[in-house]
Formats: structure tokens, C-alpha cells, sequence
């Protein structure tokens, strides 16, 4: 059985620790290993090494920072299917979906690459006489992030090579559920040549993260998880003076107008729907039927589910594999018959679903609820699993309206083949990120990736420009070189352009 420790300064922390939790085969259901928790120690440990190697780290040359950044991109490009392997043994997801998550972290380390032009600043020359004004972005010291168990290697591609490429240091809190990627990347990063304490592992709970968000030398801190705990995040890190970018949950709309081509669209709502076990902030869990195409729709997905096939993730063949904890596949499931109370119709159900060449683990099929209203918890919730939702409205005022009302706004997208409606639903929509004729609008690396209303808490996005941004601090120097005794000095506030004649008045007074 495999035991998961920290990564401090480099290389695994040998200790003894007090707590551990235990690890899974989603598929199976058999454990697998274990991890060790950090208490408030090991989380100060790991930022006394953050912080002993950021000053030496600063000041190392973009040139040489950018080497050790395209090193740990060739490092993770020949081992995607290393890492989709262990992705696969702790989440569940299928092997093909493993692999395109570490693709898509992989686009961030190759933007991070580019990082001599992203920390660029600006020059002005003569601004006033003399005087030469410019900007310079600098990084911030130890960051830290904390990651969910849904994306265990891509969320963390989303914020520490950038973070480092700026010149900090960093502190990484996985998921205690899926953590083992988490030191696979540790390891890339130290064969990439980073120095010892630039990137740093600490895993646990609820006592690791509070001390991150507290530590007073972490100077800022990314998440992504839930709402309830991005609020938490946001609210103790920010009263701790800290930046703070804390993405949450999700309610996304994937809405169909009459004119859309349904075969399409069902696939892509099946796709949306049900990849990776519904278990992504941006799956399609909302489906919204415009103008009375939702039973056709409700027939092609039915068609589309039957062909699905439920399996293991090692599985070639397989499709969706097992949800990544038993408590978290009951809990889901448990929308079925509370969707069914409060009056929705279950039009798909994966309760009985046959799984092929597996008889335990964490199995759910996909699931359809139809004839949902606004007011039933299973539009309501995040329901983060398989379970779709379709509402019917008549109108794409009204489903603009929908997704208006709902507290998230991560992503939203249309399928239709009007541009007028989709311009429209572009301007229009209440989400951060948005799809027209794509179900899973996830930014590619050089946009920032973030919701609106309670899918984001702070002011900057993640990855991208944003998250360069978010790294970075920004400083601006005004400088003259001229002999100033050469000058009679003035008590007037200079005013920019006209600085000029101020000197001149008040040499004259």
C-alpha cells in the first residue's frame, strides 16, 4: 500500500505523521494507499523553505527561469500518460479524459514560457522635462493554492508554473482524496531544475488549509472547490491581508433553440454532461429546451446514453468511469428521488446502470430529470455528478432570463444556428464564460479562465493575462537625471505636462 507524503525543499519530508487519510480505487473501491495530513508544522515548514528561496529565486534572470520552464514542459509532455495513470487510479476518470486534462494544464507551463514578454512593463521618455516614468511588475513572495479532486493535476498546472515563472515561490494544498499527481509534478519540478523550496507540497484538510490562508508569510492565495468553501477562503485570506482568487461552484446552462441541429446538440450535452462523471465546474448541468424541441431532444440523448459505455477508466472502451468517493456517489444519487418528489420526471436513470467488467466501486450512469422547475433542489444545488437537468421555456428572452437569476455564473453556452441569437446570448448572458455551439467554453491558455456572481471571489480570473495579474505587483518610477541644482526648486505640486510652467511661477515667486 502506497503512503503519500509532503514535498518540502525539494525532496519528500520524512516524518512521523499524527493523522493520514486514505486513498481509493474509485473503480474497485479498494484502498489503495494513504496520505499523510500536515499539521500547522509542516504547513510553516514548507513556507520557511518557500520563503528562504524566494530571494535567490527573485533575482534569478527571466532567461533562466524560462529554461527551467520549457525543461518541466518537455518533462510533462513525455509523461501525459504517466500522469493520466494515477489520475485514473484516484479519481476514476477514463484514460483518454486523464490525458486531455494534463494536455490542457500542459498549454498553461507553455504560456508560462513566454513569461519574458508577459512581465513586460511600459516606458515613457520626457514625460516632463526630464523626467522618464515606468513600470516595472514584480512578484508578490510565498503564494500559495489550494486545489480540488476533481482536476488533480490540471488546476494545479492552472496556477504555479505562472506563479513561479514570475518569480515567487509556492505552496501547493491538493486534494487529500487524489494526491498522488500532486508529487509526480514535485518531482518533474526538481528534475526540471528549480531550486530547492521554489515549489513546495503539503497535504491535509481543513487544518493545512486554515493555516495557509492565516500564515502571515503567504502573501496571496488561489483556490478552486465549492462556493460555500471559496467564500471561506476568500473572507479569512482577505482579512488577513492577503490577494485572494477563490473560484466556486457552478450551475452551468447549456441552452438549445428550435433552429439548432439536434443531433449535435444532444451530443454535446451528453459529452458536457456527462464527462469525467459530471465531475467538472464547467459540465453542462442545466439543459435549457427553447420553443418546444425538448422532447426531440430528450429522445436523442436517451438514444445517445444506451450507446455509453460505464467502465473502469483503464478500460479503452470505457466512457465514463466511477464517481471518486462512496459518499459522494450516494449523495448524488440522492437527487434522483428528491427530484422525483418535488415533481421533476426521471427520463433517465443511472441508478441500475450496467457497468461493464467492474462489481463494486463508486457507480453511477448518467442521468436525465426532466420537466424541472427553478424552485427543485436538483436545479438549485451543484449537484457536481452526472445528473442533467432540463428546463423548457418558450422563449430566449426567458432562458437569458434563467440564467440571470441563478446565484453562479461560471459558464453558459447556446447551440443554435442564428447569429443573431448568438450575438445576442454573447452580450447578453450572465456568465464569465460562454460557448456558442461549444458546451465546455474553457479558455484556452493565453485568455484567463472565471465566473461571475458566486463562481468567483476576487477580482482576477486564473491562468492567462489575469493570472499574471494576479502574481505580480505593479511599481512605477519616475526619474530625472538632470542637475537639479541647476534648477530653482518649487513648492508646487507637479502637475504632469504642466510641470513645466509650475517650476516657472514658482521660481518667479
Amino acid at each position: 500500500m502506497k503512503q503519500i507524503t509532503h514535498w518540502i525543499n525539494g525532496k519528500p519530508w520524512v516524518g512521523t505523521a499524527s493523522r493520514r487519510g486514505k486513498i481509493f480505487d474509485p473503480a474497485t473501491g479498494l484502498q489503495t494507499g494513504e496520505v499523510d495530513f500536515a499539521t500547522v508544522a509542516e504547513v510553516d515548514a514548507a513556507v520557511d523553505a518557500a520563503t528562504a528561496a524566494f530571494p535567490a529565486w527573485r533575482a534569478t534572470s527571466l532567461a533562466k527561469r524560462t529554461s527551467s520552464l520549457f525543461a518541466l514542459r518537455e518533462l510533462l509532455a513525455s509523461h501525459i500518460d504517466d500522469v493520466a495513470d494515477i489520475l485514473t487510479s484516484e479519481h476514476g476518470k477514463v484514460k483518454a479524459d486523464a490525458a486531455g486534462e494534463v494536455s490542457r494544464g500542459l498549454e498553461v507551463v507553455e504560456f508560462a514560457c513566454g513569461i519574458a514578454q508577459l512581465m513586460k512593463g511600459e516606458f515613457t521618455e520626457n514625460a516632463s522635462t526630464g523626467v522618464n516614468v515606468h513600470s516595472l511588475r514584480q512578484p508578490l513572495g510565498v503564494v500559495a493554492g489550494i486545489t480540488p479532486f476533481n482536476f488533480p493535476a490540471m488546476v494545479p498546472l492552472w496556477m504555479f508554473p505562472l506563479a513561479i515563472a514570475c518569480g515567487n515561490t509556492f505552496v501547493l494544498k491538493p486534494s487529500e482524496k487524489d494526491p498522488s499527481a500532486s508529487i509526480f509534478l514535485a518531482e518533474m519540478v526538481a528534475e526540471a531544475g528549480f531550486p530547492e523550496g521554489v515549489f513546495n507540497v503539503v497535504h491535509g484538510d481543513r487544518e493545512a488549509v486554515d493555516r495557509i490562508l492565516t500564515h502571515p508569510g503567504i502573501a496571496a492565495v488561489s483556490f478552486v472547490g465549492s462556493t460555500a468553501v471559496a467564500r471561506h477562503v476568500y473572507e479569512t485570506a482577505a482579512h488577513e491581508g492577503k490577494r485572494v482568487q477563490a473560484l466556486g461552484g457552478a450551475k452551468n446552462h447549456m441552452v438549445v433553440l428550435p433552429d439548432a441541429d439536434m443531433g449535435d446538440a444532444a451530443e454535446a450535452a451528453v459529452s458536457a454532461g456527462f464527462g469525467s462523471a459530471g465531475e467538472r465546474c464547467m459540465a453542462a448541468s442545466v439543459l435549457v429546451a427553447v420553443g418546444g424541441c425538448g422532447d426531440e431532444l430528450v429522445e436523442r440523448i436517451q438514444a445517445r446514453v444506451t450507446r455509453l459505455t460505464v467502465g473502469n477508466g483503464t478500460n479503452a472502451d470505457s466512457e465514463m468511469g466511477p464517481l471518486v468517493t462512496a459518499e459522494h456517489r450516494d449523495r448524488v444519487a440522492s437527487y434522483l428521488a428528491i427530484g422525483e418528489a418535488e415533481g421533476a420526471k426521471i427520463a433517465i436513470d443511472g441508478r441500475d446502470r450496467e457497468v461493464k467488467g467492474a462489481s463494486a466501486g463508486y457507480w453511477l450512469g448518467p442521468c436525465l430529470m426532466d420537466e424541472v422547475s427553478v424552485d427543485m433542489r436538483v436545479y438549485t444545488d451543484e449537484i457536481f455528478g452526472p445528473v442533467l437537468s432540463m428546463i423548457r421555456v418558450d422563449t430566449l428572452d426567458d432562458a437569458l432570463s434563467l440564467i440571470e437569476r441563478n446565484m453562479y455564473g461560471n459558464g453558459a453556452a447556446i447551440f443554435t444556428g442564428d447569429g443573431a441569437a448568438a450575438q445576442r446570448f454573447e452580450t447578453e448572458v450572465a456568465a464569465g464564460m460562454v460557448g456558442i455551439n461549444v458546451a465546455v467554453p474553457v479558455p484556452v491558455a493565453y485568455f484567463s479562465f472565471g465566473g461571475w456572481n458566486s463562481s468567483l471571489f476576487g477580482d482576477l480570473h486564473i491562468y492567462g493575462p489575469d493570472g499574471v495579474r494576479f502574481y505580480t505587483q505593479s511599481k512605477v518610477v519616475t526619474s530625472r537625471w538632470q542637475n537639479i541644482r541647476q534648477h530653482h526648486s518649487s513648492l508646487a505640486f507637479p502637475s504632469g505636462s504642466g510641470s513645466d510652467k509650475a517650476n516657472k511661477e514658482g521660481s518667479k515667486k
